[in-house]
């Protein structure tokens, strides 16, 4: 396994010791916001999430899901927190997955996005990301 260290850049070293598990445009509708308009009901939100794992605990010998990170983790992880209640931020709502994720014995590293739509006419989207590696 190679070491993330104050002179290895953390892009290379996930790169060379991990594989990259991702989600993406997963769709939630969530009570996010902090105007009142937002608390009337819930809002379109995509979320991506790519996590890293490193190869030595997810590269499948016998070729079965045990010896990997499920992707319905990942899935669950963001369900459990969209059902937890009413979310004023969206940086509240990356942290909070992100640090969730985190906690998996065999994720090294997580980026976790966010964006909500729906918010202007004239644009895709407005978002948050946070990166976060396991110290």
């Amino acid at each position: 396994m190679t070491a993330i260290t104050s002179s290895t850049h953390w892009n290379e070293a996930l790169a060379l010791s991990c594989r990259r598990l991702f989600l993406r445009n997963y769709e939630v509708h969530i009570n996010i916001g902090v105007h009142d308009f937002e608390k009337l009901g819930p809002q379109r939100v995509r979320v991506n999430v790519d996590m890293y794992v490193l190869l030595s605990q997810s590269t499948p010998k016998a070729d079965r899901i045990h010896e990997v990170v499920d992707y319905d983790f990942i899935r669950r992880t963001i369900a459990a927190r969209v059902n937890a209640g009413h979310i004023e931020l969206q940086e509240t709502l990356c942290d909070d997955v992100a640090n969730t994720l985190l906690e998996h014995p065999k994720v090294q590293a997580v980026r976790v996005s966010t964006e909500k739509p729906d918010v202007y006419p004239d644009c895709d989207a407005v978002g948050v990301e946070v990166f976060r590696i396991k110290r």
